[in-house]
Formats: structure tokens, sequence, C-alpha cells
């Protein structure tokens, strides 16, 4: 009977154990939402034209089309959907108007796989200061690059792994100092793909500070150093050239922008 009691003790053990949480793995609490002022916000989106805005080939995401093209970019269902115009050919679509120091929020609903941004203070030729939208393996969201300025600054603090769905903490590229507010098992239950999820980010000063939100969840504050880019600039959102996403969309809704300094 010993023997028997001691091989049923260790199973029992085991199962146990497989019970317990890895400590890798182990989640904390969600960071609940900030409560944001909305007062003072202009919807630079109306939801049924692309009034106000214009695409622009000068990119080097348009060089397929020898710069003749920049995507496509269309309004459906009060979004503005867009993607490759023909296989490996982007570019982005920026608001006529220029902005300083601004908020800026909205909506995103993007396929898993076409690399976007959200552009602060973009030059037609698509120079700025990117909160990251690259939305699929490997990359991040929030994260914030320089775009056409020599990749600098570039900070973010998680990665995507095989996909949307999954992430790395930390990421393999330098955070800023500001560490990732979520740890990898709770992404899942923080992130619904398929959703109309918010995003929000917020320029400030020259050298700026820059400080981004998903889901009203801060997700990075940064200053930076040095003086990259003019004082003003358009807010545009892209479709990376390379690869073959002309049948992959990203999709961006309730579009709106606050001045800050302005009464």
């Amino acid at each position: 009977m010993r023997p028997f009691v001691v091989i049923l003790a260790m199973c029992v053990a085991v199962f146990t154990a497989s019970l317990t949480p890895s400590p890798r793995l182990a989640s904390a609490e969600i960071p609940k939402p900030e409560k944001f002022d909305e007062t003072g916000f202009v919807k630079i989106f109306d939801g049924k034209t692309l009034d106000g805005w214009k695409i622009s080939a000068k990119t080097g995401h348009s060089r397929t089309s020898k710069n003749k093209s920049g995507g496509k970019w269309v309004v459906e269902g009060s979004a503005i959907i867009g993607s490759q115009d023909e296989p490996g050919n982007g570019g982005i679509i920026i608001t006529e108007k220029e902005y300083g120091d601004f908020e800026v929020a909205l909506e995103m609903n993007n396929d898993d796989g076409p690399d976007s941004g959200l552009f602060l203070r973009s030059t037609d030729t698509g120079k700025c200061y990117q909160a990251m939208i690259d939305y699929h393996k490997g990359g991040n969201l929030m994260g914030i690059y320089g775009e056409g300025i020599g990749g600098k600054p570039h900070v973010r603090n998680f990665d995507f792994t095989k996909d949307v769905t999954e992430i790395k903490v930390p990421s393999g590229q330098p955070d800023g100092g500001f560490k990732c507010p979520l740890t990898a098992a709770d992404w899942p239950n923080f992130w619904k793909p398929g959703e109309w999820n918010e995003l929000r980010a917020r320029i400030e000063g020259n050298p700026p500070k820059i400080t981004t939100w998903i889901k009203g969840v801060k997700f990075m504050e940064y200053q930076d150093t040095e003086k990259r880019l003019g004082d003003k600039g358009g807010i545009a959102l892209q479709v990376h050239g390379g690869g073959d996403y002309t049948k992959q969309f990203v999709r961006y809704r309730n579009i709106r922008v606050k001045e800050l300094g302005k009464k």
C-alpha cells in the first residue's frame, strides 16, 4: 500500500502544480482609463467626405507608383478606409490645416497586417513624429517614431508577437523611460481585435513632449531633446508601402482635435 500511496501523492502534487499560474504569466490589475475633458475638441472628419483632407503621394511609401498616387482612401460606413492602391504602393492622407500644440483622438479598427501610423506635425512628404500603429507581427501601438527624420526618436514599451492578440513586454526597443502599463498576460483582456478602440496622442512644445494613450490608458510619455521639425504640421494617417496590402485595410473614425493653449 505504501508505494501506491506515494505514487498517488506525487500525482496529486503534479496536478496541483499544473493549476498554479506561472509567475512569468501572472497578470496585474488592468489600469483604469483616464477621464478626458472633451471641451474644445473639434471634429476634423465629417464621416461623409474627405473635405479638409488631401492624399499625398510625396512620401517614400508611394515609390511603386513613382509618386503618382498615395494609396487608396475612401469613406465607407462613417470611416476613412485606407489601403494600397496597387501592390506595394501606399501613402498618407493629411489634413489641409496645420497644427502646433494639440491633442488628437480617433477610433481605429484595422486589419491585422497593414502598417499604419498617426502622424503628428507632418509634412506632405511624411516627415513627422509618428504615434505608431504598426498593427502586425513584431509591431507596436502608440510608441513614438521619427518618420522621415532618421528614425529618431524610436521608443516603445511592448512588441506584438505572433499577431496582434499577444505582446511581449518589454520591447526590443528602448522604452524612453516609460514602462508598459500592462503585463503580457493582461493584453488579451484589454485589447479586442475587430472592435473599434480609441487611440489618443498629444504633442506640446518644440522639442516636443509627446504623450499617447490606448483606450484611455497612458502608454507613452516622451520628451524629445532635439528640434527635428517645424512648430506646426498636419495630422496624417498612413498606409505603408511594400508587400501587398490591396485587400487589407486600415479604418479610422470619430477623428477630433483640440488645439492647446487656445481659449
